[in-house]
């Protein structure tokens, strides 16, 4: 079977929003994206009701509303994402996605706080020459990891489509951790069949 979606599992969120369109629109793309659940951290009321998320996302997918960065408590192996446009930001199209992550986005009119950004694994930002509204800048995040980690076929070099599909999935050997280092097992002599 061939698995279009990426392995590991992502939530979105955004860290003082004020328009309950923004917010709407992005749990929206989140869900559309594949999201496993969606989050506000110190959002305003009335975004709260998140009226223009017509997928009803948070029936679909955990929603999760927390007043501090301090309050998250996130799975145990799930990396959190600040998206930020500093200079010390990695640039998206060079970063790899964590198999496992939550993403934090900063309000409208502002960045991550100080509290959010330090709790943050990494850091990125979208190349771009300033900033993108925050759902569109948000499905571009969602779109590259999706885009980076699923099984899709090799792009095209000329115009069009792929000629090739998606590469079928193998499986490789077993592999033992040693001293926190993976190393594939050396596999059992195989005796050849003598040649009558």
């Amino acid at each position: 079977m061939n698995q279009k979606g990426p392995r590991g599992y992502f939530g979105f969120g955004v860290e003082g929003i004020s328009k309950p369109m923004n917010m709407g629109s992005l749990i929206r793309s989140a869900h559309a994206f594949g999201a496993s659940f969606v989050f506000t951290v110190g959002a305003a009321h009335k975004v709260r009701a998140a009226k223009s998320d017509t997928s009803k996302t948070p029936q679909h997918v955990p929603y999760y509303e927390w007043d501090r960065a301090g309050d998250m408590i996130l799975p145990r192996g799930c990396h959190l994402v600040g998206v930020e446009l500093t200079e010390e930001a990695v640039d998206l199209p060079s970063f790899r996605h964590p198999l496992n992550a939550a993403y934090i986005m900063g309000p409208e009119r502002g960045s991550l706080s100080e509290e959010m950004t330090a709790k943050c694994d990494f850091v990125v930002k979208i190349p771009t020459k300033f900033c993108l509204n925050v759902q569109i800048a948000g499905a571009v995040i969602m779109y590259d990891r999706l885009r980076s980690m699923g099984n899709y076929a090799p792009r095209a070099l000329m115009p069009g489509g792929p000629v090739d599909g998606a590469r079928e999935h193998t499986h490789g050997g077993p592999i033992m951790r040693r001293g926190g280092i993976k190393m594939p097992m050396k596999r059992p002599y195989e005796e050849e069949e003598d040649a009558d």
